[in-house]
């Protein structure tokens, strides 16, 4: 089989909204959702800067049993697919009758962990920490509280691949729709922003240490950036077969064309450009594009000095000359970490729909690399008719995406 693959519904909870709404009037105007938290200088972290991310209000939404077994980025995954699934036209009676899967991108559970060692080792009593807290705990708790939640049947699988865990899961549903496993996925990424969860991040001295404006610290490809900025939040993206879409009349957003993956097989920190450049190349072979057919990138670029220009290298070696218009949503956002693959498709989107490219604020001074890149400085009105977008983590994984603007 060979099935078409459609975008029926999207929802979003992140430090620049906590809607689609709210994310598109941050995104045109180029606004930064990083603060600086003094929590973090207290505890002893090298940078203080973070996104800032809402903790949502479930009482009312969900039952308590529900409400308790949801972590952090599990209350965030829930409010980004409660509107996904309403875009989307999916009901609970839809829901009953069909196999609906779901496929999320997690890579951490920090805060539940150390709140169970904390009682253990404080109270020396295994059964004061409650019978929610192994719940929490699991990497994956997204998936097992969603789909418990809302009573799904399909595929149930957590991805979890670092900084590229959400794209992998929208790349790994697109696939399984495709060859007709199944006929709608959930899919999309989650990250956690509470103090615990970026510690060790914090220790490997990745972090900006540009405190003194913190919303002009993240600077993807710009030649003074210092480091990434962690931000968290959720985002969720339904894919369903165009069989099925069309068959219940839904309204449909855009199309996966293209889906590109490769490990670097190097050091498990350090960038290449090699490993890019593969995935780059098998998502624009599977799409069946040439680079001039790419109307925007939005690039993984974190503002870390080598990761930026390994990414930018590898974007010349793929694109060469054709000049596709580039920017990196982080600069706004911070980096997403797990969930950055998935709330990038969804910014994406958001674009396409609204003829804009968002800019890549904070880019003043480009560097070697990045000078050879038409990087999206301001808001630019723009058709944007197909977009890629990547994701790079720890390990060496990579994954590109590319997706369609849906026309019959």
């Amino acid at each position: 089989m060979n099935k078409r693959v459609v975008i029926t519904g999207m929802g979003i909870y992140s430090c620049i909204g906590k809607n689609t709404g709210e994310v598109r009037d941050s995104l045109y105007a180029g606004r930064s959702g990083i603060i600086l938290d003094p929590v973090r200088k207290e505890m002893g972290y090298r940078s203080g800067l973070t996104g800032f991310v809402e903790r949502p209000v479930l009482k009312g939404l969900l039952d308590r049993r529900s409400r308790i077994m949801l972590p952090e980025q599990g209350e965030y995954a829930y409010m980004a697919t409660l509107q996904a699934l309403k875009q989307s036209g999916i009901d609970d009676d839809y829901i009953h009758k069909h196999e609906i899967g779901i496929l999320y991108g997690n890579d951490s559970s920090a805060l539940p962990v150390i709140e169970a060692t904390d009682i253990m080792r404080e109270k020396k009593d295994n059964m004061l920490i409650g019978s929610a807290s192994v719940f929490q705990t699991l990497n994956s708790t997204i998936t097992m509280n969603l789909s418990t939640i809302f009573k799904l049947k399909g595929i149930n699988l957590t991805i979890s691949a670092a900084c590229a865990s959400g794209s992998h899961a929208i790349g790994l549903g697109y696939h399984l729709i495709k060859t007709g496993l199944q006929d709608c996925i959930v899919t999309g990424g989650a990250q956690e922003i509470n103090v615990y969860s970026m510690s060790t991040f914090d220790a490997l001295s990745a972090f900006s240490v540009h405190e003194t404006e913190p919303q002009k610290a993240s600077r993807p490809f710009d030649r003074h950036r210092d480091g990434l900025i962690p931000s968290g939040g959720a985002a969720t993206v339904i894919l369903e077969s165009l069989e099925s879409a069309q068959k219940r009349n839904a309204h449909i957003l855009g199309e996966v064309i293209g889906y590109g993956f490769s490990s670097n097989g190097e050091h498990i920190s350090n960038p290449t450009v090699s490993g890019p450049v593969r995935s780059l190349s098998m998502a624009m072979k599977d799409a069946g594009l040439n680079p001039a057919d790419i109307d925007y990138v939005n690039a993984h670029a974190t503002s870390t000095p080598a990761g930026d220009a390994s990414e930018a290298r590898a974007l010349y070696t793929v694109f060469g000359e054709a000049k596709v218009p580039v920017s990196s949503t982080k600069s706004m956002t911070g980096h997403e970490c797990w969930m950055a693959g998935a709330s990038e498709i969804v910014y994406s989107l958001i674009m396409m729909h609204d003829g804009f490219m968002a800019p890549n604020i904070n880019f003043e001074a480009p560097d070697e690399d990045s000078a050879k890149l038409n990087i999206v400085k301001t808001t630019t009105e723009k058709d944007i008719d197909v977009f890629l977008s990547n994701s790079f983590g720890f390990g060496g994984t990579n994954s590109s995406l590319v997706v369609r603007k849906w026309s019959k």
